[in-house]
């Protein structure tokens, strides 16, 4: 029997800083698991925080959101020009319906933070292209594809946004050229968009929590509270989860509970080993928790997790990127097989791409659907 294809999500597929911290002209291929591998110190967390600043910009935030300390950014030996100007460059390519569309952007730091220069691309022709021409004004000048009698329109957008997140604000789409503006510019946004950045904080996970909104935090302390909320609303994926977690803790494992405290009202959770015995989560070390926080990111999705999903597309047309930073901190050979192996499973599915940071990515060679990226301090 012939399986239903699977619809054709936007996606990223290339992280690109030509000037960013320590990266000079990279380019990173992003597939569906991909895991930047490398020593202390080569760029592999600088990397996630590039690809988080674009999908925050995308969701429409302003510069300063997207970019809290830039001047950090800044490649370190970069010279101010003649008017004390320093900045940075990055970029990235999006798949999908309307083919490869790239989007590359200026940044400049210093004196004050402002885009300088933006260009969306595809196929080879320039949709979208943005320059500061006059540095008294809160404005770049745009200019968008349009084909037809005028074959180029031409504006002022805000030097602290993202121009492609605003094109479906002011692409009427009234021509063929302007459509495909729209298409490439809506990939772009919807690729981007839905990102989740995780580094679990086992400190902050082992005791109890209030009871909140259900929805994951990317530090992961609130994992009880959300713990409470999964176990409820569906017993399949709960049943998966429980198998990773038997798969990558010590000892049995028949249930992993949350429970709400009769005296405060705050909500702990626990390993019910099958035979009476509960342990409490404080009594787990960092691996597990970490383990156990990650296998969880990976088997939900944005209706659980602390995202900002596209909600005008449904989600059988995105795909949630998960950003996580020291992927592999923490935990023993057998706990990093098991969850990159999940992983694997999960990222083939389409719904769902990973994007991971780890020291050393030998240990990952050959596992079916995981690309390793070695980078290096040079």
């Amino acid at each position: 029997m012939t399986q239903p294809a699977l619809p054709d999500r936007p996606r990223i597929t290339e992280l690109r800083l030509s000037a960013f911290t320590t990266h000079r002209r990279a380019a990173f291929p992003l597939g569906p698991l991909t895991l930047l591998a490398g020593p202390s110190g080569c760029g592999k967390t600088s990397a996630l925080r590039a690809y988080l600043a674009l999908a925050r910009l995308g969701g429409g935030a302003e510069l300063g959101e997207a970019f809290p300390d830039p001047v950090a950014c800044v490649p370190e030996r970069a010279r101010p020009d003649a008017q004390r100007r320093r900045g940075f460059r990055i970029g990235c390519t999006a798949d999908g319906p309307a083919g490869p569309v790239r989007l590359d952007m200026a940044v400049q730091a210093e004196p004050e933070l402002r885009v300088v220069g933006e260009r969306l691309t595809a196929g080879g022709l320039v949709l979208l292209e943005t320059a500061l021409r006059d540095p008294g004004k809160r404005a770049v000048q745009a200019a968008w594809h349009t084909a037809g009698p005028t074959p180029v329109t031409r504006g002022p957008l805000p030097d602290d946004r993202l121009g492609t997140a605003l094109l479906p604000l002011r692409v009427a789409g009234g021509t063929p050229g302007q459509r495909r503006v729209l298409a490439a510019a809506e990939q772009m946004v919807v690729a981007l968009r839905s990102a989740f950045a995780c580094d679990p904080e086992p400190a902050r996970m082992r005791g109890p929590v209030a009871a909140g909104s259900g929805h994951l935090l990317g530090g992961c302390g609130n994992l009880a509270d959300v713990l409470w909320r999964t176990r409820a609303e569906c017993a399949r994926r709960h049943a998966q989860f429980v198998a990773a977690v038997r798969a990558g803790c010590a000892g049995p494992v028949a249930d992993v509970l949350a429970r709400a405290e009769d005296t405060t009202g705050t909500i702990r959770a626990a390993l019910d080993r099958g035979d009476g015995v509960r342990t409490d989560l404080r009594r787990l070390g960092d691996g597990e928790l970490r383990y156990l926080a990650l296998a969880l990111v990976l088997l939900t999705g944005p209706g659980v997790l602390e995202v900002d999903p596209a909600g005008e597309v449904p989600a059988a047309l995105q795909t949630l990127t998960v950003l996580a930073d020291g992927f592999d901190r923490g935990l023993d050979g057998r706990q990093r097989l098991e969850l990159l192996r999940l992983a694997a499973r999960m990222c083939e599915r389409g719904h769902i791409r990973l994007v991971g940071a780890v020291s050393d990515g030998s240990w990952a060679a050959g596992t079916e659907g995981a690309t390793v990226v070695h980078l290096d301090r040079d």
